[in-house]
């Protein structure tokens, strides 16, 4: 009895201790795709707003136009707030394909990388416009000046967005399974461990680090964002509850702590908030 116990305790360990690992780790990762990801979007957004002369400052969470509401034409508008999601778009879709063919067959925490990038990208595509509405900000105008149908619409096409973001985060569940090589953690018996882990650790401790890393200038808008990852996290949450998959790679490496990993999140971290505590002019 005394040998049983002793093993299951030791057995209690080395899961716990894997799962702290597999949190930081996810953390990381989550926090370095949102950057790639944020940085995408907006640096797509400025772009297009330079080429069309209009002017504005890069800031931290935001991009600040100096433009007054009545200087907008339509065009405009579609080009400049449509610009970062449909990039974003194309960026998800080649995460997802080079997830698809080549990392998930792989050792190590790309093919995890990737898979948050994924889920970031729909999330600047799909979610933002359901998180922007509530806000009547952001990509909210896209709609809103496309249709000029009044704000129903706009709130129709945002619950549309919004339930094919909780399709797609159903969907992605399978994805996550094969994202991991801890064969102890991909056991059935620690799926909710798994979850908690590398799921709701990742995106409690990452957003509340962003709003740290952007704080005083966040906006509603981008907490609402954060907000609506949860629209992918849900239903993913729950379709891996109910999938029984369990398997991993022929030869998964290690978990251990990704020590290069995280001083490389650490400094584009620092980067990011020094680059832009002041401001970065465009047009």
């Amino acid at each position: 009895m005394e040998s049983n116990s002793t093993r299951a305790s030791l057995l209690f360990s080395s899961e716990s201790g894997k799962a702290s690992v597999v949190a930081v780790n996810a953390t990381a990762l989550y926090l370095l795709a949102y950057l790639l990801v944020q940085a995408v979007f907006q640096v797509s957004t400025l772009s297009v707003a330079a080429q069309l002369g209009i002017r504005g400052t890069w800031q931290l969470g935001r991009l600040q136009f100096r433009m007054a509401d009545s200087e907008w034409w339509q065009a405009a508008v579609l080009a400049v707030y449509g610009a970062g999601p449909v990039v974003c778009l194309g960026l998800g879709i080649g995460a997802l394909w080079l997830f698809w063919k080549w990392a998930r067959l792989r050792r190590g925490l790309l093919k995890l990388f990737l898979f948050w990038v994924m889920l970031h990208a729909c999330n600047l595509s799909l979610g933002a416009l359901a998180a922007d509405t509530l806000t009547q900000t952001g990509t909210w105008y896209v709609p809103s000046w496309l249709f000029r149908a009044g704000n129903a619409l706009n709130v129709v096409v945002a619950l549309l967005a919004a339930m094919l973001q909780m399709v797609l985060g159903y969907l992605a569940a399978m994805l996550f399974l094969q994202s991991h090589d801890s064969i102890t953690m991909m056991q059935y018996h620690n799926r909710r461990q798994l979850l908690v882990s590398a799921v709701l650790v990742p995106w409690l401790a990452g957003s509340a680090l962003l709003l740290l890393l952007h704080w005083p200038t966040q906006t509603l808008t981008e907490q609402l964002r954060y907000v609506a990852m949860l629209l992918l996290l849900g239903p993913l949450y729950m379709a891996c509850i109910n999938e029984s998959f369990e398997h991993t790679i022929e030869s998964p490496s290690r978990t251990r702590l990704a020590t290069g990993l995280l001083l490389l999140v650490g400094g584009a971290l620092l980067v990011w908030r020094l680059g832009l505590a002041g401001g970065v002019s465009f047009g």
